[in-house]
Formats: structure tokens, C-alpha cells, sequence
């Protein structure tokens, strides 16, 4: 079993620099890489990393994409002065050479390559590689935007080559459309390549038509080519969450991919609303990102939980632009949409005020400032400690030889200590003594979560709705105000979700008498497929969304009796949900089901991902249901906005 990230750097590549004046390319500077190394050593992060040297890619990798007229050049460089670098340099849009670019563009596609052998070796989970030049603009034939080899593009073609791989995705979330991975396989179906940036109705960088909407592949290659375009400046945390729950992540599931490759461009983060290179907003981004693939856990998303208009609108277009070439849109409703919100913005621009260019760059130097400080703010705030112990659990089954090998055993609670809690603050629902030996095990577990000792934890219940119950006062009285608890099966005592610090989503195969669903009481009816996994559709269309919506400070997923989810939908809830809460989440599964315990803990140890089953698109009856409940919450829910009847949000938006 993969474990362990992977860390590729080499000095070296920072040689590659620009030798004069040019206020297009200034921006492109070696601090990119030595800054963002430099901070994930602060951190303490490069020692948790399992160290991979670089090599430089040889003449046959780069052939895999280039063309040998391509390469001839980059090679001819080495022994130019400074104005032949300069002259071959203007024969591309925004690219310079300096005698070591060469070199050093052959050390980023060996490095993107080591970390490909990495990964599919089994030498490691993940990785990071930081290299530069960088390459998604780059072409066949051409230097582009800062970009020599297309090191992405290489990895995908070598992966297939010396892996036979047949599904690879490549995920591109700079700021700037990466044209020159979509060139190079646009007819490819084995290659689906993802793109969200920067577009403004074509007038941003690169500026072309081709990276809208309905560029979808060509040949055989249809379907597999998504662009995202954003069309309107500073879109935020919930636009993106949006474009991940409502286009990507259904698309990456339905692909089932054996590789991902992700572009990682940090220039859409926060200091760089132009699309700049901010070298504090780069570094902190970088160790974020490494954080999140050591396992650490994840910060609270910050900001209002609500996409905009122009969000809406360019991910509805997405889905109408590709609902003929996948099964998960077979049912949706889709609609091609004029992106109204911001083409009276361009019309604006089109006579501009001459004055505002100076107003500009006071704003822009004032901006800096601001950023700097929001910056240090922002990083105190999302830097917590990380829980020494992951997972933990109790032994009062002898059980846990079962589990995996990190999970952490803690001490029940004593039973006195039990009995007085009991009396004092759950006696309305502990009617039995029998379930007083299971609720030490579980408190104890969730008073170390409290505490943040340990991150999260799993405890096994005979009586789990009796357990869940006493688990949510016990949570709401410690403190926290927002508790999102998903329960799997017969839900016999319903939690009362009137003051929205309980947010109750109940699972099952029928409707259960008792409960009429309202904001914080929501009850989806689903029976997973026999054929394989059908559950996704439900995840990502709306419980997903819905939990990024309330932004709960912990989460409790439990599995019941007569539950209508197999191991794999099941495993899926805990793997999507990992994100929220600082990756607080608390297990309580009906102590008979140890298979599921055993996927529960190696979920929640993140030792590695599960495998979720077989993909299996939803079926019309279960699309409907998923519609209804869209319509029915996405006022009080508005991550739903983005798949549900567009013409609610539109008149409530202005």
C-alpha cells in the first residue's frame, strides 16, 4: 500500500532567468521556486517529505510531445550572447531564453517525470514537484507564456508509454488557460484535460476563442476537453467549490482515471487579482497544497458559502456544452445561458474614463499593502496545529486487531463517570444500561476530538441512533455551534435541528415517519445500485454541496441498521467530506459491521483512498430526486444553485 508524499526540487532550475528589460516577462522570476521552497522549510515540511532527485529529461521524453525543430532550438541556446538570446526570444509571445533555459527546462520535465515513476511505483502516495520553466502554454512547435517543454503534457504521454495507461486526467487551475495542453490533446480520449481560468469574454490572456466553453475536443477527442471560463474578475471560494461539485469532480468520477496530473498555477490565489506572480501568495499556496497531500488537515473555507452569477452561468454553459458525451448529464437539465452579469461589464470597458490609469496604480500600490497584511492574517488563522494523532478509537470489543495498523486505542470513559454524565444531561434518551459500556468508548473518543489531541476517530455502537443522539448534545454542549451529522440507515431518535446547530441529513431507503424535512432536517431516499456505485450523483449534487453550504465546525457520519448504502458509497462520505471542519469527523457504525469499520479506518487514517465500485450513472427516477430536493433547499443551501432551477436564483441575486 502507497503512503508518503513525494518532494522533487533542484536549485538549479532557478538559473533561469531573464538578462534585460521586459515589462511582460519581468514577473517570471527564480524566487517563484526558491521562495516556495524556502517556506515549506519553515514549515517543517520538506523533512516530512520523502526526497526525490531530479534528472534532466532526455532528447526521447521531450520528443514524445515536441517536435525536433522545437527542441533543436531550445538546445541552440546554451552558446548565444545576450542579444541572440534576445532576438530568438521575440519569435514567441512572452518568453525569454537565458543561457541555462535549456538546461533547466530539461531538469522540469525529468523532475515531472521522476515523480510520475514515484507515484506509479508505489514508492509513494503523491507528490510535488516544483520546477520552472513552467509548461502548459508551451506547444509542439513553440515557446509560450513563460513555457518551454510541456512538462504535464511529457508526464501523460511517457505515463501512457511506460505504464499503459489509458486514463489519465490532468487538472489545470492557473489563472491562464493552458491552450498549449489542450492542443496537444484535443483529439486524445485517453487524455481528459480540465481547465478553469481567467476569460472575460476572450479579452484575458491568451485571448483565444478556443479556450471558451465549447471547445469540447475535437475527433475523437470530444467530450474530453472541458474549459471553465470565468468572465468575471475575483471570483471566490464558492465559485470554485461550485466548478468542483457541479462539473469536475462528477466528470473525474465517470472518467475513473488511473493518474491524476494537476497544472498547479498559483496565480488565481489570493495578492494576484491580475493575474501576477505574488511570491508570498505563491509560497504559502505551495506548503498549503503539500500540507493537504501529506494528510494534514484542512483549513475552514472562509467567505460567504454562495456562488455568483457569473459562476452560474459559465458552469451551466459547461454542462450544456458536454451533455451529450457523459452519462452523468444524461438526465440533468441544461441550458446554454448568455452570461448577461457580465457582458453589460464589457461595454463599460470599451470607453474608458483616461483618468483611471493613474487612479489604478495608486490602488495597485495601496492593494500591495493590503494584501501583505490581509496575508499574515489569514495564515495565522488557518495555521492551526496539526493533532498529533489521526485516527482514534476504543478496544471494548477486542476488535481492533481488525483495524489498520495507525489507528490510535484511547481509554474508555469510567463507567461512574458515564453514569453521572448520563443522569445529569442525556437521560431522556439513555433509557438502557447496556448502552453505558459503548458510551464511554465513544465519548472518551470524542472528548480527545474535542481537545484536538486527535483529528478524528471511530467508535462502534450496538444501539447507533441511541449513540448519535447523546454524541450530538454532547458536541453542541462542549460548544460548537454548526454540527453536520449524515446518518446511514434506520434513524430511530431524531435530533431537534430548530436552532440550526444540528444539521441532520438521514440516508434510507424509505421515507421514516416522525420527521417532515425542513432546513436542518433533510431525509434522501436512496437505495444504492446493485450493479455498482450510483451514489456519486447524490454526493455531488447535493450532500456535498449542502455541507459546504452550512460549513459545520465537526461532523459525524453514522452507519445504522437496514442501512441502503454499500461499503462504497459509504467510503466515498467520509473521503469527500474530510475537507470540512479542520477534517474533524467522528465515526459511530453499528458494531456488527466490522467490514465497514475496517473501510471506515483506513479511510479516516488516510492510509489510502478506497475504491469506490463500479460507476454507474444514476437513473432518471434518481436524478429526479436529487432535483426535487435541489429545488426544494437551494435558497437556504445555495452551493445548489449551480444545478437547479437557474430562474429562483437569478431573481434573488440582484
Amino acid at each position: 500500500m502507497a503512503s508518503g508524499t513525494a518532494l522533487i526540487y533542484d536549485e538549479e532550475m532557478t538559473t533561469h532567468k531573464l538578462l534585460w528589460s521586459d515589462p511582460v516577462c519581468d514577473i517570471e522570476v527564480p524566487e517563484r521556486l526558491s521562495s516556495s521552497y524556502d517556506q515549506l522549510k519553515r514549515y517543517h515540511l520538506v523533512e516530512r517529505c520523502v526526497h526525490v532527485p531530479a534528472r534532466e529529461g532526455s532528447k526521447e521524453e521531450i520528443l514524445l510531445v515536441h517536435s525536433s525543430e522545437h527542441l533543436e532550438v531550445a538546445k541552440s541556446t546554451q552558446t548565444m550572447n545576450e542579444e541572440e538570446l534576445k532576438k530568438v526570444s521575440g519569435n514567441y509571445d512572452a518568453f525569454f531564453f537565458h543561457p541555462n533555459t535549456y538546461r533547466c527546462a530539461r531538469l522540469a520535465v525529468g523532475a515531472t517525470l521522476e515523480l510520475v515513476d514515484a507515484v506509479m511505483s508505489g514508492k509513494v502516495r503523491n507528490g510535488m514537484a516544483l520546477v520552472r520553466p513552467p509548461g502548459h502554454h508551451s506547444q509542439r512547435n513553440a515557446a509560450n507564456g513563460f513555457c518551454l517543454f510541456n512538462n504535464v503534457a511529457i508526464a501523460a504521454e511517457y505515463a501512457k508509454l511506460k505504464y499503459g495507461l489509458q486514463r489519465i486526467l490532468i487538472v489545470d487551475w492557473d489563472v491562464h488557460h493552458g491552450q498549449g495542453t489542450q492542443y496537444i490533446f484535443e483529439e486524445d480520449p485517453s487524455v481528459l484535460y480540465f481547465s478553469w481560468h481567467r476569460y472575460e469574454h476572450q479579452e484575458f490572456w491568451p485571448s483565444l476563442k478556443e479556450s471558451d466553453y465549447d471547445a469540447v475536443g475535437l475527433g475523437k477527442g470530444k467530450g474530453f476537453n472541458i474549459n471553465l471560463p470565468w468572465n468575471k474578475v475575483g471570483m471566490g471560494n464558492s465559485d470554485y467549490l461550485a466548478a468542483f461539485f457541479h462539473v469536475l469532480l462528477p466528470m473525474a468520477f465517470e472518467f475513473d482515471p488511473e493518474l491524476v496530473i494537476v497544472s498547479s498555477g498559483y496565480d488565481s490565489g489570493i495578492g494576484d487579482p491580475e493575474g501576477g506572480y505574488h511570491l508570498k501568495s505563491l509560497s504559502e499556496s505551495v506548503c498549503m497544497t503539500v500540507k493537504t497531500l501529506l494528510g494534514d488537515p484542512v483549513p475552514q473555507i472562509t467567505g460567504e458559502m454562495a456562488p455568483c452569477l457569473s459562476a452560474v452561468e459559465s458552469i451551466q454553459n459547461v454542462r450544456a456544452a458536454h451533455k451529450r458525451y457523459w452519462k452523468w448529464l444524461m438526465y440533468e437539465d441544461t441550458s446554454f445561458l448568455q452570461n448577461l452579469s457580465t457582458k453589460s461589464h464589457l461595454l463599460k470597458k470599451a470607453n474608458p474614463n483616461p483618468s483611471t490609469e493613474h487612479e489604478s496604480k495608486i490602488t495597485n500600490s495601496d492593494e500591495t499593502v493590503k494584501v501583505e497584511r490581509f496575508l499574515e492574517l489569514h495564515m495565522k488563522n488557518i495555521l492551526f496545529p496539526v493533532p498529533p494523532i489521526k485516527t482514534a478509537t476504543t478496544d471494548s470489543k477486542g476488535s481492533a486487531h481488525l483495524l489498520p495498523v495507525p489507528v490510535h486505542f484511547v481509554k474508555e470513559m469510567d463507567k461512574t463517570e458515564i453514569k453521572a454524565l448520563v443522569s445529569g444531561f442525556y437521560a431522556d434518551i439513555v433509557k438502557e444500561d447496556k448502552n453505558l459500556l459503548s458510551l464511554g468508548s465513544m465519548l472518551a473518543i470524542l472528548d480527545k476530538i474535542f481537545k484536538k489531541e486527535v483529528c478524528n476517530g471511530i467508535a462502534g455502537s450496538p444501539t447507533s441512533s441511541v449513540s448519535v443522539a447523546v454524541a450530538l448534545r454532547h458536541s453542541v454542549r462542549f460548544g460548537f455551534q454548526r454540527v453536520l451529522c449524515i446518518f446511514v440507515g434506520d434513524l430511530e431518535i431524531i435530533p431537534n435541528t430548530e436552532d440550526g446547530k444540528i444539521l441532520m441529513i438521514h440516508i434510507c431507503e424509505k421515507e421514516q415517519s416522525g420527521k417532515t424535512r425542513s432546513k436542518h432536517y433533510i431525509s434522501l431516499n436512496w437505495k444504492e445500485d446493485a450493479e455498482g456505485n450510483d451514489f456519486f450523483s447524490a454526493v455531488l449534487g447535493f450532500i456535498l454541496p449542502v455541507a459546504y453550504s452550512y460549513q459545520p465546525n465537526l461532523t459525524v457520519i453514522a452507519v445504522g441498521p437496514n442501512r441502503s448504502l454499500g461499503i462504497s458509497g459509504i467510503s466515498l462520505l467520509f473521503s469527500l467530506l474530510q475537507g470540512l471542519a479542520e477534517s474533524r469527523i467522528f465515526a459511530v457504525i453499528e458494531d456488527t459491521e466490522i467490514n465497514v469499520m475496517q473501510s471506515v479506518a483506513k479511510a479516516l487514517v488516510g492510509a489510502s483512498a478506497p475504491h469506490f465500485g463500479v460507476y454507474v450513472p444514476p437513473t432518471q427516477e434518481k436524478v429526479n430526486k436529487i432535483k426535487i430536493l435541489r429545488d426544494q433547499f437551494q435558497q437556504e443551501w445555495k452551493m445548489l444553485q449551480c444545478s437547479g432551477k437557474l430562474s429562483v436564483f437569478i431573481v434573488s441575486s440582484y
